[in-house]
């Protein structure tokens, strides 16, 4: 895949560091993701992975090094800070509640009120029930109705709402965790289809798996950590 070199990359994290008191969890490493491009992020248990992304989804500052988001250099206070600036992280358990629908999923801590009254409103519930299922058609995601409490859906399509809520809010970067871990074989295909759908809409991704297979059927290039430290970014 070629990549105008003038373009700055979506993302490029220099020499991070992370220590937790003397564990030195990350040792200087550095990692550029390209516009639309799916990289995979590979390694062994505790090698660093899920603390590389850690620092550039504001849950951790580094110590050292720098993020910078389309050439600019930038720093995150936490991850409402880095949602802000356009990076979306999709964690393992899927961080949704079950007692509400999708659409209440999709729009959680961003709802739309159609009529402010102080700090009071009255959410606006048609307008978000209308732009999620315009979300899941745009994404093919097939979930019948938005208004199904999501306890009620499979694995695959929990993982589907996880990802689409990530994408609904022009998110630059969507980094996903481990996206098909404990599915099943169809809901793996699905969720991989989904992956390859946000890339042909021009989305950046970037995937923790410890499915090789997964990350040759939807990456471009493969970022592995051994020690806390890179030893391979290689084209896939």
């Amino acid at each position: 895949m070629e990549h105008n070199e003038e373009i700055p990359p979506v993302v490029e994290m220099v020499d991070i560091k992370k220590h937790f008191g003397a564990v030195q969890a990350l040792r200087g490493v550095s990692l550029k993701l390209q516009h639309n491009e799916v990289l995979g992020l590979v390694g062994d248990n505790a090698a660093g992975k899920s603390t590389l992304m850690k620092n550039l989804s504001g849950a951790y500052s580094p110590d050292g090094g720098e993020i910078r988001i389309e050439g600019k250099k930038t720093s995150f206070a936490n991850p409402m800070d880095a949602r802000r600036q356009g990076i979306e992280m999709v964690y393992q358990d899927y961080a949704l509640a079950n007692n509400l629908d999708v659409s209440a999923n999709v729009f959680m801590g961003r709802e739309v009120a159609r009529i402010k009254l102080g700090p009071l409103g009255v959410m606006d519930y048609l307008y978000m029930e209308q732009e999620t299922r315009h979300l899941l058609d745009r994404l093919k995601i097939n979930i019948p109705s938005v208004q199904q409490k999501v306890e009620r859906l499979s694995g695959g399509q929990r993982q589907a709402v996880a990802i689409a809520r990530a994408t609904a809010f022009d998110a630059k970067v969507i980094i996903m965790d481990e996206p098909t871990a404990a599915l099943s074989v169809a809901a793996i295909d699905q969720v991989l289809e989904l992956i390859q759908e946000l890339k042909a809409q021009g989305s950046s991704i970037i995937i923790i798996s410890h499915r090789l297979e997964d990350i040759f059927r939807v990456c471009d290039r493969f970022f592995v950590l051994r020690l806390w430290r890179k030893v391979s970014d290689t084209p896939i």
